[in-house]
């Protein structure tokens, strides 16, 4: 039997080569693939894949919050991170999140495939260029360590330009709690609108500039 896989990755066409790819490989199976963070975490629940294979920079949740929220809601689905970022505190957030796998979009795709055959057969793989990028800086330096899981989602969503009723539709809380969110992150990160937390978002790592 192949081994289910997911591929969550807002580039189209990191998500279309991998589906080439599978298409003709009897090892895996690609049974699904999303460009959001969000979608990617239905698909892995509705879909109990072995492996997903997830990007850092997500539109709706990043790649930390979805690997956060499957720990706990789909633990049958191992994540193997695959990103370009070079963000060094989005990849030692990635890594202390446990991932059961990194591998850095400057690595080799033949290293791709090693680990996530690593990975699919219940072992751990980290490219020396993650772990490296990683330990480049002091780590946990960042001001958005200090913020909550929801407070990090709100963060992300701000800068992505969501609204206070969409950023509410989309966790499922009032739009009072929202602005109430919003509040604490300017006092937290000493910052006194939307847009200073927009550039603080985009330069941690929370939402891609492109």
């Amino acid at each position: 039997m192949k081994t289910r896989v997911v591929v969550i990755d807002d580039h189209l066409s990191i998500r279309q080569m991998l589906e080439r790819i599978f298409a003709f490989d009897s090892l895996y199976e690609l049974v699904g693939h999303s460009g959001s963070g969000p979608e990617g975490l239905e698909l892995c629940l509705d879909l109990k894949p072995r492996v997903a294979i997830v990007d850092l920079l997500l539109p709706g949740m990043n790649g930390v919050e979805l690997l956060r929220a499957l720990r706990t809601a789909g633990p049958e689905t191992r994540v193997l991170i695959y990103s370009g970022t070079l963000n060094q505190s989005l990849v030692a957030s990635a890594l202390d999140a446990k991932p059961h796998g990194f591998v850095h979009k400057e690595d080799s795709l033949s290293t791709l495939l090693e680990a996530l055959r690593t990975v699919a057969r219940g072992g751990s793989y980290l490219t020396p260029f993650a772990t490296a990028l990683a330990e480049r800086e002091e780590p946990n330096t960042s001001p958005v360590m200090q913020l909550s899981a929801r407070e990090r989602m709100v963060l992300q969503l701000v800068a992505e330009g969501c609204s206070s009723k969409e950023i509410a539709g989309r966790l499922g809380i009032s739009v009072k709690t929202v602005e109430h969110h919003r509040t604490g992150l300017m006092q937290k990160l000493n910052v006194h609108d939307i847009a200073s937390l927009t550039r603080l978002a985009v330069r941690e790592g929370l939402v891609n500039n492109d």
